[in-house]
């Protein structure tokens, strides 16, 4: 039965106390005989983790029972089926996405095979894709199901399902009894009603202290901007300046302006992506205006130096490997170049956190924005490939946060929203290399990477 979201909290609240006398009721749901997509999507309405009889031998009942406590704990929309080789596997996830009707995260373990698919409300595809690839060489299903839900716990949005709660399917309830149950859920109703309010007043909160942390390294990027106008030795009516030249000067000028403007409208994080697009565009406007001056040809426009967006756009790009991340080519000043090409560190900017002074790309969530308007969505994620800030941005969480934009993070349902056939079947196509073109076991889809 599907209740219709409502605005006003009366009509909520008559809308869940009719729903639960009507659970109470009415007859629970009749068995399949036989397991096919319906009865594995039926179960997972019910709890996050379902164990086909004939893959029994892959996940213990007291195994599965401790991952579906763990995922519950979490209170995080993760759903876990363990089929047999066998299972038909034509449009799985999609077919068991529709069926189950619940957004959230889809993992199967089938056979000694393992994929995954999301809603792009509750995981971005790519995060999607570099958690299976990280557990794929695991053989013990069990061990695979946690290192993978563990993992995920961490980096996805969206809320477990009310029907996890349990439910009643007994017969001849007492006037009594329903009546208990309709306050009960009256009282449910109100209490989450509270609830809601009070994690939207904690977000705007936690959005307002990371718009404090963030202002200080943009106000220290506009002053550095605006100290570098003004050693600049340009006057616009000096000999040999020409029309070119005096419109990159105004650039520059109306680019200083602009951030400031930007920066004191911020009210949220995702604010200052135009605060820090607007610095980069007036640095790479001084580049040519230098560039005209010395009669050099004007330069390619390239991404600011990676190791800190002050020192201009960059030369060249340049290997680097962080602590305990994949070597990658980064965006580089030519005084990092150089430092770089005599085996020394690079400036690196960093930025004050509550382990003390660390690199940006190491210092959490709200600095995305910041470095989005620097290097632009497309560049951003190969850059920060395995670091903190590039873990963080590959989550719906971090979208809900701080903008999006760097990612698949959709819209409308939430994750654990009943929606029915209402989502994207792009986000559940492919896998197990049947019937929608991706490779079940890390290839196709999942191959590759940065």
């Amino acid at each position: 039965m599907r209740v219709a979201h409502t605005r006003g909290l009366p009509a909520l609240l008559v809308a869940l106390a009719l729903a639960a006398l009507a659970a109470l009721w009415l007859p629970g749901p009749r068995a399949h005989a036989a397991t096919g997509v319906d009865t594995v999507a039926a179960a997972l309405r019910e709890g996050p983790v379902y164990v086909d009889p004939a893959a029994s031998g892959q996940l213990s009942p007291s195994e599965a029972d401790a991952l579906a406590a763990k995922i519950k704990k979490a209170d995080k929309p993760v759903f876990v089926a363990v089929l047999p080789a066998g299972f038909p596997t034509q449009d799985l996830f999609q077919n068991l996405r529709t069926a189950t009707g619940v957004t959230g995260l889809y993992a199967i373990r089938l056979g000694d095979r393992f994929d995954a698919r999301a809603d792009s409300s509750v995981m971005s595809r790519t995060a999607v894709q570099n958690l299976v690839t990280s557990v794929q060489d695991v053989s013990d299903a069990n061990t695979q199901l946690n290192d993978f839900t563990d993992r995920a716990l961490t980096s996805m949005g969206g809320s477990a399902p009310a029907s996890w709660g349990g439910g009643s399917g007994g017969a001849g309830v007492s006037s009594g009894a329903l009546i208990a149950v309709g306050a009960v859920a009256v009282a449910g109703a109100a209490g989450a009603y509270t609830v809601v309010r009070r994690n939207r007043r904690r977000k705007e909160e936690e959005q307002r202290a990371a718009l404090e942390r963030l202002s200080v390294v943009v106000d220290e990027d506009i002053t550095a901007f605006g100290e570098e106008l003004d050693r600049l030795d340009f006057h616009p009516a000096e000999a040999g300046a020409d029309d070119a030249m005096r419109a990159d000067y105004e650039r520059a000028l109306d680019a200083y302006e602009q951030a400031k403007t930007f920066m004191a409208a911020a009210r949220r994080p995702e604010d200052v992506r135009a605060v820090t697009q607007s610095l980069e565009e007036g640095r790479f406007s001084l580049a040519v205006l230098a560039a005209r001056r010395e009669g050099r040809p004007v330069p390619e426009r390239r991404a600011p130096c990676f190791f800190d967006p002050r020192h201009g756009p960059s030369v060249a790009d340049s290997a680097w490997t962080p602590a305990g991340g994949a070597p990658r080519e980064v965006p580089v000043c030519k005084a990092d170049w150089l430092r770089l090409a005599e085996g020394e560190d690079p400036a690196v900017r960093e930025v004050e956190t509550e382990h003390g002074r660390r690199p940006y790309w190491d210092a959490g969530p709200a600095y995305g924005p910041w470095a989005g308007g620097y290097f632009g969505g497309g560049v951003l994620p190969g850059l920060l490939l395995g670091t903190v800030l590039g873990s963080v941005m590959a989550s719906p969480s971090y979208g809900a946060s701080y903008g999006t934009g760097y990612g698949d993070f959709g819209g409308g349902h939430e994750g654990g929203d009943v929606s029915g056939a209402d989502f994207d079947p792009g986000d559940y196509g492919g896998g197990f290399g049947d019937g929608g073109g991706g490779d079940f076991g890390g290839g196709g889809d999942f191959g590759g990477g940065f």
